[in-house]
C-alpha cells in the first residue's frame, strides 16, 4: 500500500467561499426583488438543473458541510461538478451532479423548483473506483479509507457493521454523527477522539452525544 502525504482531495476541504445569491437567478429569468416568488416560467421538477454555478445559492446544510474534516467537498469541485459533471435523477432527493476524479465520485444534489433559485442542497464523496483511487496522487490513502468508512456507516445506518469497519484504516479523526473517530485495521467499531466512545454504525453515532 503506497504512502504519501495527503493530496489535493484534502486541502479542497478549506475551499469555502460562497456561491453567488440568488439575485444572478432572478435577473436570468427575468424576475425581480418583489417578483421572485413568482417566476415568470415555473421550472418544474422534470426539467434538468442549471448549468451555470454562478446562479446556485447554498443551504445552510451544504455549507456546514464545507467544514467539517472528511467531507472533501468544496465550493471549486462543486462548481465543476455543476459545469461538467453527469445530471443523474434520484427518486429520492432529486436532480444530482456526478462528477469523478482519479477514483472518486462527488455527488451534489441540487434543487431549483420549490426556491426562489437554485441551490446546492448538499454534497457527499463515494469510491468509485478503489484500485484507482489508492494508486493516484491526488488521494491519500487514508481519504480513501475515511471516504469508504464514511459511505458503509451511512449506506447501513441502523445496522452495526464491524466486518466493514475492520479493513479500514483511518489515522486522522473525521466527523459524523457529532463525534470525530478513528479507526484501526482490525477494529470492529470506531473511536472518538474526544469522548472515547466506541461505535458500530451510524444509528449508534448520532444517538450518543459527545461527551467531550
Amino acid at each position: 500500500m503506497a504512502s504519501r502525504q495527503s493530496g489535493p482531495g484534502v486541502s479542497e476541504t478549506s475551499g469555502l467561499g460562497s456561491l453567488p445569491e440568488p439575485a444572478a437567478y432572478a435577473e436570468s429569468t427575468g424576475l425581480t426583488r418583489s417578483s421572485a416568488e413568482t417566476p415568470a416560467r415555473k421550472r418544474s421538477p422534470e426539467d434538468p438543473p442549471l448549468r451555470n454555478p454562478s446562479l446556485y445559492a447554498q443551504t445552510d446544510h451544504f455549507r456546514e458541510r464545507l467544514h467539517q474534516q472528511g467531507r472533501y467537498v468544496s465550493v471549486p469541485i462543486v462548481s465543476e461538478a455543476i459545469t461538467d459533471g453527469q445530471i443523474r435523477w434520484n427518486t429520492t432527493d432529486g436532480w444530482r451532479f456526478a462528477l469523478t476524479k482519479a477514483g472518486i465520485r462527488y455527488i451534489v444534489v441540487v434543487s431549483d423548483t420549490e426556491t426562489a433559485s437554485p441551490v446546492v442542497v448538499t454534497g457527499w464523496t463515494e469510491v468509485e473506483d478503489w484500485e484507482t483511487a489508492i494508486d493516484s496522487e491526488r488521494w491519500h490513502d487514508t481519504d480513501v479509507h475515511t471516504i469508504k468508512l464514511r459511505a458503509d456507516l451511512s449506506d447501513n445506518h441502523d445496522s452495526q457493521i464491524p466486518e466493514l469497519i475492520r479493513p479500514r484504516i483511518v489515522t486522522r479523526a473525521f466527523e459524523i454523527g457529532g463525534h470525530r473517530v478513528k479507526t484501526e485495521a482490525g477494529d470492529g467499531s470506531v473511536e472518538c477522539v474526544d469522548c472515547g466512545g466506541r461505535f458500530r454504525s451510524k444509528a449508534e453515532l448520532c444517538r450518543r452525544h459527545c461527551r467531550s
